[in-house]
């Protein structure tokens, strides 16, 4: 549909414009829902006794009798009708001239109708007007079954989003994080996993619960999902676990709840970039908290762009987070290699750690190794898994760093 064509598809501004160029008081939109008739859309020179989302039963009405054939669609005078005249409508509104003509949808559903009416008899309205009235009709049906076809999208998100969240999802993968020295295991970072859809990756899942209201519930429930998996490695393994957060998410009610019964000097809150950040007061004063119990604060993604940037300004973070799309070709790349020097040079200026994502190659490893990072995770060195094998990385790292010791 043309843009121009979209933005003029404004229902009450049709209402209007038809309204006023036929001359009439009134113009509404009806929706006949079983019996009734619901005033979806209403327009009038002066206040009208019409209230939208009020409703009225169907076989009383002029909608109801031009619908089923008693009352045709142009009515200059209602005096000329006597099934108009049995109408106490006729007489409450009052009604002295009447176009309906019916909305019909694209599936062929009739929704309701498209009607205007003056208090006066107006015996220049004509058929050119009627015609008028279905093109308009046909406009409001094309809105209609956007409208329709949206929250029908929407409704199916939120069914999609709700049984996975009923039936205890998302589920949770780790990926380890290595310190560059010796590449000894650290901890791991806390990734959510949805069930499988080539249409539907995992940022999908989180945009879509934003879009229906469930962001909030969704990434509590993968942050207890992670801590509850992860509490039987920290009773055996002095490692650090990374879990994704949004500012939203943190400021909700109950965040804080959720890592009380976790060791707190054990956990790295990386903040997603999921929505812009206007008023950093409230959540400068959460972060503050949770560092106070031991928590520490990283940004995620830094280097993608100039809000990654502003945020690691603005919250000081602990730790931050190079961005995979830098690391990536890192070693072939001089102008990469630039910017991973800058960044790692800031870091250090502004005692934060720099953890590198996205390693898979040992040229890049080799490249963040020159730079001295002070931590890795990527392919290269291990792939999102379960919790079990996540205690096999951690147990063969012990006995490295044990034999290394040893052997010192």
């Amino acid at each position: 549909m043309p843009q121009s064509l979209d933005g003029f598809l404004d229902i009450r501004a049709m209402l209007r414009l038809v309204r006023q160029n036929l001359g009439l008081d009134v113009a509404f939109i009806g929706e006949f829902v079983g019996d009734r008739r619901i005033f979806r859309h209403v327009d009038a020179d002066a206040p009208s006794t019409l209230i939208e989302g009020a409703g009225d039963r169907l076989d009383t009405s002029y909608c109801g009798r031009v619908a089923d054939g008693r009352l045709p669609e142009l009515i200059p005078d209602t005096a000329a009708f006597p099934e108009a005249q049995r109408l106490a409508a006729t007489r409450t509104l009052p009604v002295g001239s009447h176009l309906s003509v019916p909305i019909r949808l694209s599936n062929g559903m009739v929704y309701g109708t498209f009607c205007c009416f003056g208090h006066a008899p107006d015996h220049s309205l004509n058929e050119r007007d009627l015609a008028v009235m279905r093109t308009f009709a046909g406009l409001v049906a094309q809105r209609i079954d956007r409208d329709l076809q949206a929250e029908s999208l929407l409704a199916a998100k939120r069914g999609r989003i709700r049984r996975l969240l009923d039936e205890g999802g998302p589920s949770i993968v780790f990926q380890p994080i290595f310190l560059l020295d010796a590449l000894a295991p650290a901890g791991a970072e806390a990734l959510s996993r949805f069930p499988a859809d080539p249409h539907r990756s995992v940022e999908t899942w989180f945009t879509d619960a934003a879009e229906v209201g469930l962001q909030i519930e969704l990434e509590h429930r993968a942050i207890a999902n992670a801590l509850a998996a992860y509490a039987p490695v920290w009773a055996r393994h002095r490692v650090q676990l990374g879990i994704n957060a949004s500012p939203a998410a943190i400021l909700a009610p109950g965040f804080t709840d959720l890592l009380a019964a976790s060791p707190a000097d054990r956990i790295v809150l990386e903040i997603t970039e999921h929505e812009r950040i206007d008023d950093y007061g409230p959540l400068l004063a959460a972060l503050a908290h949770l560092r106070d119990r031991g928590v520490r604060i990283a940004i995620d993604d830094v280097g993608a762009g100039y809000s990654s940037m502003s945020r690691v300004v603005a919250i000081r973070p602990d730790i931050i987070k190079l961005d995979r799309e830098i690391v990536r070709g890192l070693d072939g790349d001089p102008m990469r290699q630039a910017l991973a020097r800058a960044l790692v040079d800031f870091a250090a200026r502004c005692g934060c750690k720099v953890v590198a994502e996205g390693v898979e190659t040992p040229g890049e490893l080799a490249v963040l190794s020159e730079l001295e990072v002070q931590a890795l995770q990527g392919y290269l060195l291990g792939r999102p898994a379960g919790i079990e094998a996540l205690e096999r990385v951690f147990a063969q790292g012990a006995r490295r760093v044990d034999a290394m010791a040893d052997a010192g």
